[in-house]
């Protein structure tokens, strides 16, 4: 919740504008009923046209305020809320994309999705509620009591007799909305997940015709949502429904006492009509101050996540017990890339890679092979230092990459990766990527990708608009487009992470060829390659044959095929184009 108030702090003086001017229309709110009892038991009996007129005219005068005034304070509310929100996002969205994958893996992305959808919501609503109600409501409670305390005091004491138990009723409810709220959020954190992955898998689901079975699967997301809904709606209704009956009851003896007291001659018709007008006024203050405990649980619940998210610590930042000496300086001899004895797991409880050690000078290839689950994939993503080794070390061009920063890292790299995504926007912003290169340079990767029969055939060339996803691009286009990201910024290190398997063979055969004369032989680009195809690193100057997260296999393709039979086993079932699946 501090956080919320820090995002709120900056518009204090135009919430302070709103409150003044929301208090003003709700002073002449408070007014009208004693305006009505004046006119009803001194003015009317006078009979002066005259004066009923003019008392008329200013009943009418406060209402125009009052209207005016709330419509006002309304709309400033509308704004700070607004505003309040969308720097929430902003900085929410930031602090996601700097998350680090175990972070994002702990979080979990449905759920961030969630925290930055409905969660910022509720927020809106509840600065935006507070804003509207949270002046106007006590100063109703408040001043009604005060003015049926200044007009009969008697009738008043009966009528407050009955607040500590509303009070009592409210604190009770509120105080088990907050954790049943947060429950409802999870339960949205979980259907979000089942609609983003029946949006990601859409034409697998068609294509295996298994619509029944994600409706059943959403059907038990969305149950198990509804039934966290109804027990957080069905606790906090009990408010409004208590409430009735307290003030009922109090507005029975009101009336009763009341009665009694007009007989006898102690009070007079026009004030109990006030009364009974103030009365509405304070229920209905009362009913708003129980929408403004609803929606703070709503909303704390809310803040507190998005808190969690804005408190993660930084993450996978320079760590200066790694850094090398002052004068240490890399030279030929020093590997480009070299693994240490890394082991790595995801859960912390069985390795996912284990003691892989290897070393690769500057324009060499490495290539990584072997059966699904191997680590093929967590190798890279130790290099870029997505995730830190639980032991050994990672180090590039003689540095240990725990002491390098993110720019630093990021700056050395093109990858491309399997699933990898393409923005519903232009071909030139795709492969951009936000870092400024030049249509040249854009055109040049493409033709190395083999993406300029993409480009000649796409009207606009590199304005031609993508699809989310770059869905109007079939599988082959796609590849070559992320390719050509990859491969624009001219990168010291090159990652193709299986991000040929769309390309037919000959597409593929020059993709290689192109890589290996326009940047490996060129510009000393070094290449990891993680493939299934044996003839995506036939060339490899080393290939590493992984099995359950160990090294079974190294060496050249040559020396494998006599050294490893996993390899030659691969080797063989492709043999004719065959692909390892």
């Amino acid at each position: 919740m501090k956080h919320i108030v820090s995002y709120v702090r900056p518009f204090l003086p135009k919430m302070l504008l709103g409150f003044v001017v929301k208090f003003g229309g709700t002073v002449m709110d408070l007014f009208l009923p004693l305006l009505l009892s004046a006119i009803i038991d001194d003015i009317v009996p006078t009979g002066s046209r005259k004066m009923i007129l003019l008392a008329g005219l200013l009943m009418l005068v406060c209402s125009v305020l009052a209207i005016l005034g709330n419509i006002t304070a309304n709309r400033i509310a509308a704004r700070v809320a607004r505003d309040t929100t969308e720097k929430i996002r902003n900085d929410l969205f930031k602090k996601i994309s700097y998350l680090s994958a175990r972070q994002l893996d702990a979080f979990t992305v449905p759920s961030l999705e969630s925290r930055l959808t409905s969660d910022t919501y509720n927020i809106h609503q509840m600065v935006g509620m507070f804003q509207r109600l949270g002046v106007r409501a006590p100063c109703l409670l408040i001043g009604g009591v005060v003015m049926t305390f200044m007009m009969e005091p008697v009738l008043t004491l009966v009528l407050i007799a009955v607040m500590p138990f509303i009070a009592v009723s409210v604190w009770l409810i509120t105080r088990r909305g907050i954790p049943l709220y947060n429950d409802q959020q999870l339960r949205t954190d979980d259907m979000t997940r089942v609609v983003r992955e029946n949006a990601q898998g859409i034409r697998i689901i068609k294509a295996l015709g298994k619509e029944r079975a994600e409706r059943e699967r959403f059907d038990s997301a969305n149950g198990a949502l509804n039934r966290a809904e109804k027990h957080a709606a069905l606790n906090m209704a009990l408010t409004s429904p208590l409430m009735n009956a307290f003030l009922n009851t109090g507005l029975v003896a009101v009336i009763l006492v009341g009665a009694v007291r007009v007989n006898g001659g102690l009070s007079e018709t026009g004030k109990i009509i006030a009364f009974t007008s103030y009365f509405t006024i304070i229920l209905n203050a009362l009913m708003s101050v129980t929408r403004i405990f609803i929606m703070s649980s709503r909303g704390i619940a809310s803040a507190n996540r998005i808190g969690e998210v804005l408190d993660a610590p930084e993450d996978m930042t320079p760590d200066s017990a790694y850094a090398p000496s002052p004068d240490f300086a890399p030279d030929n001899s020093t590997p480009k890339i070299e693994f240490d004895h890394v082991t790595f797991s995801y859960n912390g409880v069985k390795p996912d890679v284990e003691d892989v050690s290897f070393t690769l000078m500057p324009g060499q290839t490495l290539g990584i092979i072997g059966p699904t689950g191997a680590g093929k994939t967590t190798l890279v993503a130790l290099l870029m230092r997505q995730y830190d080794a639980d032991s050994g070390s990672v180090r590039i061009d003689g540095v240990d990459v725990r002491s390098m920063s993110r720019d630093e890292i990021s700056k050395k790299f093109g990858a491309a990766f399997q699933n990898d995504f393409l923005f519903a926007d232009t071909i030139r912003t795709n492969l951009d990527f936000g870092r400024g290169l030049s249509d040249e340079d854009l055109l040049r990767a493409a033709e190395f990708a083999q993406a300029s029969p993409v480009l000649e055939e796409k009207p606009g060339g590199l304005d031609f608009e993508l699809a989310i996803k770059g869905a109007n691009l079939s599988g082959g286009q796609k590849q070559r487009m992320i390719l050509s990201r990859a491969l624009a910024g001219n990168p010291e290190i090159l990652v193709l992470d299986d991000s040929s398997s769309a390309l037919d063979y000959a597409t593929d055969a020059r993709l290689r060829m192109a890589i290996r004369q326009n940047f490996t032989e060129k510009s000393e680009t070094t290449s990891v390659i993680v493939a299934q195809r044996i003839s995506s690193i036939l060339h490899s100057d080393l290939i590493l044959v992984l099995e359950d997260g160990r090294v079974t296999g190294r060496g050249t393709h040559e020396e494998l095929l006599g050294t490893c039979p996993l390899y030659r086993e691969i080797s063989e079932s492709q043999m004719g184009g065959a692909l390892l699946e």
